[in-house]
């Protein structure tokens, strides 16, 4: 990223993970001179669409790509949609980076999902299992369509000897998440019910057993180390971003951190008869760790405590 001008095309950067890569380029000095972020939003094109793709790439000319732009939404949004999840994201994932080749981007890093991994797999999972299996059925669609971008890098290196790559997020949540309680993460969407049961005086009612465990990472620490992939990870094989196997937690370990967080005083309930999802998702970071044995990430509480603070101060501008 040293050898000429370098401009940085963000998608979904007004997203929780775009807000975060921004935040720490803008705000922690990660920003080299000379270099140009670019952040867009869906109101600057729709991925989905390739004439508009193909005018934004023309407009900004990146040299490189941080492409995050995807159709999200929760566990159960999913499971009511997942032809269209599918659908949306192949064409997303398809547009941006046929014109990422077609304009000359010297590299691209695409973000996947810890769901992409096998329903059925032995634990810790690591990058060389995500296509050893199908994932879980609640969310086949978007899984299967993420799943895709790492073949599609392996095609476009193969053939053209491109340096496109991908990243592996776990259960990522931070400021400028939706927090909606339909559509929302589960990180999320517990923070904003809980946050509304405390304004009304309600109780909480939490989908499933809260057996679930799961790795919680602060979006922040995930816009860190996206920035270090783009400048010094070279293989084109995934790697995951997440905290360590020794801070996997329950969903009812989350619930307790949120209402402490909240000061949320109330009653809180399990609907047993609603689905846990994936019960795990326990992913290795031994080949993170290789190359970065240095990196700290936030601890789970002090992230929800950020996070919940972030909620309550922008309450009237967030995605509720």
């Amino acid at each position: 990223m040293d050898s000429g001008p370098v401009r940085v095309l963000v998608t979904g950067g007004s997203g929780m993970l775009g807000k975060a890569i921004e935040h720490v380029v803008m705000n922690e000095g990660l920003k080299r001179e000379g270099e140009e972020w670019i952040f867009l939003s869906s109101k600057d094109a729709d991925l989905r669409d390739l004439g508009q793709t193909k005018a934004v790439f023309k407009k900004h000319h990146p040299t490189h790509v941080i492409h995050l732009a995807a159709k999200v939404g929760g566990l159960y949004e999913h499971m009511r949609d997942n032809l269209l999840f599918l659908s949306d994201n192949l064409r997303i994932n398809d547009n941006v980076l046929q014109t990422a080749h077609d304009t000359g981007v010297t590299k691209v890093v695409s973000c996947l999902s810890s769901c992409i991994f096998p329903d059925k797999i032995t634990y810790p999972i690591d990058e060389t299992m995500i296509h050893n299996g199908l994932p879980h059925d609640s969310n086949f669609g978007y899984s299967h369509a993420k799943r895709l971008i790492d073949i599609q890098n392996r095609g476009y290196f193969e053939q053209y000897g491109h340096r496109y790559t991908s990243v592996i997020p776990t259960n990522v949540f931070g400021p400028h998440d939706n927090f909606n309680i339909d559509k929302a993460h589960v990180m999320s969407a517990l923070i904003g019910k809980t946050y509304k049961a405390k304004m009304e005086g309600t109780p909480v009612t939490v989908c499933g057993t809260g057996a679930a465990r799961r790795l919680f990472t602060l979006s922040w620490d995930v816009g860190r180390l996206i920035v270090w992939v783009l400048r010094e990870y070279d293989e084109i094989q995934p790697i995951i971003l997440s905290v360590g196997e020794e801070d996997e937690i329950s969903i009812k370990d989350a619930v307790e951190m949120i209402a402490e967080a909240l000061d949320f005083k109330g009653e809180i309930k399990y609907d047993t008869s609603l689905s846990d999802g994936q019960l795990r998702k326990t992913t290795s970071i031994a080949k993170l760790r290789r190359y970065r044995p240095d990196f700290t990430f936030t601890p789970v509480k002090e992230g929800i405590k950020m996070t919940c603070d972030w909620f309550v101060a922008n309450y009237n501008s967030a995605r509720i």
